[in-house]
């Protein structure tokens, strides 16, 4: 372990220490119905801590309420829930936990509260607290709806011991009509069940979804019966819907977010999903195991596609989802990738489908899902046939829908573009590019290396100052950047290119999976390819076929001289991976990422789990960055620190 990793651990464990006090504090804040933040708020310091401290102390307690009311112990554990943030962790959940059918209902998005009762009749309501003891709210319990004094059935009282769970909700109207100043729904309910006076508890409503009989007595057999038992006997109950699969309960989940917009009188912020056998040894941990809050998030929304547009990158055309506003993350969004052909159609999306949009850390938002049961109205999706530039008939091969024709001006100017940017040959512009393009001095990649200053000068001087026999320094600053990118890495090479699916990222991969040479790259198959960790059957396709393509011109620019692959083999920064973000003071980014890929290393745009380091003069900021290299325990180091690993390597 070196230097930066030590930092990086004193680092991590003060972000410990701070993510506890934050969390205690807004704990305390929550229970005593006046919360500071919002529960998306809250689950990402949660989330934050579990992934930097797993076994943290902080994660098997719950909040605790005021010292207004007298202290009782509960009847029945009233511990947290695990939780899933998004289907994928849902799906790893299942995975642990393939129960025949998952029993799914909704998760109210109110206060905890468990009503004790004594052969039938109605002792005392108790608070969540601290999941074993809480407030006793009597008096105010007794005023809200759904509160029974007696337990009855056909009319006959039933003998019960034991307690009924459920949770304290305001619904829209109510908070529309009489508490509009309150920031939402659970603040004003959890703020008026806990008045010493007792007022306005009569406008809440209780809704439970459990219930533990104590004295032995038999009621119900399972989670399903439960639930029939609870309504049976005149309380309100939460909705419980049976789905076969994990993938069944994602569907509902879909189509709960969009009804809970216009359908649900009240608000919920996921479901609950448990298995039909109650499991009292579970249900007594301080977080139960074998159910778990499939969560909502602000990172996802139902919207109603209404058109697609195609995006031309290159060969490529990309279907762009055009959607009704939504707000994800505070950002309002219109528009989302459709990623490819076989994409949509395995999501069976149309014109007038209502889907799903998701924005999950830094990508771009994406149509994640099709909402069932919407069919009235729908129209299909058109694709474009030609190239709408060289007017060549388009491939759909699933994977990508793209112009074959490598000939195609469109294609050939992106790919002038891509190496260009690739190479970062400066003062060699988008502008010069197109304009030599558009005069036919430049028709590949090899033409570019012809270029000499006297071909530049027209492009920087008027005809008065050639004819003046005037210097351009713009035309010889242009011509020396060029010329001082005839030495490259193999993976920069490549990359710059424009191969579907290669950026220097996955070259570099390449490279260190052992096609360390333009010889090996070349004659890889794509099966070779695919066996590399990180690409998949379609990804190796295209680059298989897009290093065939371009094989000629690589060879040609290498064996004539134009172009040295230079080795990286031995560089310090061989076979790790950097991310830079955020302002560095003594250079600029692409400079930094230079020194990187001179020294053998590899640059990445974003936080992944095999990335080395994370460079940031911001190391203790919450970015979305920071968070994630946290939670997968990445080293994060400064500007100065980077400075430092290279061992005085820092030529560009």
């Amino acid at each position: 372990m070196d230097l930066f990793d030590l930092d990086a651990i004193q680092k991590t464990n003060d972000r410990i220490k701070e993510l506890e006090g934050l969390i205690k504090k807004y704990q305390k804040s929550y229970y005593n119905g006046e919360a500071e933040i919002s529960d998306s708020e809250f689950d990402a310091l949660w989330d934050e801590l579990k992934a930097l401290d797993p076994k943290n102390s902080i994660l098997q307690k719950v909040g605790a309420d005021s010292g207004n009311f007298e202290k009782i112990h509960h009847v029945m554990p009233m511990g947290s829930q695990e939780k899933a943030a998004n289907p994928e962790q849902f799906l790893e959940w299942a995975s642990r936990h393939a129960y025949d059918e998952y029993l799914v209902e909704y998760k109210l998005d109110g206060a905890s509260l468990e009503l004790q009762y004594e052969h039938g009749r109605f002792v005392r309501a108790v608070t969540r607290g601290d999941g074993s003891i809480g407030d006793d709210i009597s008096a105010n319990a007794v005023k809200m709806n759904g509160v029974l004094s007696e337990i009855k059935c056909d009319g006959q009282l039933l003998d019960f011991t034991g307690g009924v769970r459920g949770e304290v909700i305001m619904t829209h109207e109510v908070h529309k009509t009489y508490f509009p100043d309150k920031a939402n729904c659970r603040n004003a309910a959890n703020g008026l069940m806990k008045r010493k006076d007792g007022k306005g508890s009569e406008y809440l409503k209780l809704i439970v979804y459990d219930a533990l009989e104590t004295s032995g007595k038999s009621f119900f057999k399972d989670e399903e019966e439960k639930i029939f038992w609870l309504s049976k006997c005149g309380f309100n109950t939460v909705k419980l819907v049976i789905c076969r699969s994990a993938e069944k309960v994602i569907k509902y989940r879909e189509k709960v977010m969009e009804d809970r917009k216009t359908s649900i009188e009240y608000d919920i912020d996921g479901l609950v999903v448990k298995e039909r056998h109650i499991n009292l040894e579970d249900a007594s941990r301080n977080r139960p195991d074998r159910q778990i809050a499939f969560k909502f998030s602000l990172e996802e929304a139902v919207s109603v596609l209404r058109q697609v547009e195609w995006s031309r990158n290159g060969a490529t055309y990309t279907p762009v989802a055009i959607f009704d506003e939504v707000e994800l993350n505070g950002t309002k969004v219109q528009r989302a990738s459709l990623a490819n052909p076989d994409t949509m159609r395995s999501l069976g999306v149309k014109i007038g489908s209502h889907v799903v949009v998701v924005k999950r850390g830094e990508i771009i938002p994406k149509i994640e899902g099709v909402v069932p049961g919407h069919t009235e109205g729908l129209t299909d999706i058109v694709f474009p046939e030609k190239c709408e530039v060289c007017g060549t008939k388009l491939v759909d091969d699933g994977s990508r829908l793209y112009c074959p024709q490598k000939t195609c001006p469109k294609r050939v100017l992106h790919q002038l573009l891509k190496y260009q940017q690739i190479l970062d040959i400066r003062d060699f512009g988008e502008t010069l590019i197109t304009s030599l393009f558009n005069d036919g001095k430049l028709r590949s990649i090899s033409d570019i290396y012809a270029l000499t200053e006297e071909k530049l000068v027209p492009y920087f001087l008027n005809d008065q100052s050639i004819g003046a026999e005037k210097k351009s320094l713009g035309a010889e600053k242009v011509y020396n950047s060029i010329q001082n990118h005839r030495k490259v890495k193999l993976a920069t090479f490549i990359a710059a290119f424009d191969i579907e699916g290669i950026g220097e990222s996955s070259a570099e991969k390449l490279v260190q999976a052992g096609f360390d040479t333009l010889e090996k790259m070349l004659s890889a198959t794509q099966e070779q390819i695919a066996g590399v960790y990180g690409f998949a059957d379609i990804m190796a396709k295209n680059i298989a076929e897009g290093l065939a393509e371009n094989a000629e011109e690589m060879k040609y620019l290498t064996e004539n001289s134009i172009i040295t692959i230079e080795s990286t083999a031995g560089g310090v920064f061989s076979g790790k991976s950097f991310c830079f973000t955020g302002e560095l003071k003594t250079m600029k980014r692409s400079d930094a990422e230079l020194i990187v890929k001179n020294n053998g290393g590899s640059v990445k745009s974003s936080v992944t789990k095999d990335l080395s380091y994370l460079v940031t003069n911001d190391t203790s900021s919450g970015s979305s960055k920071n968070q994630k290299a946290a939670k997968l325990g990445i080293p994060v180091i400064n500007e100065e620190e980077f400075l430092a690993l290279t061992g005085g390597k820092e030529s560009i």
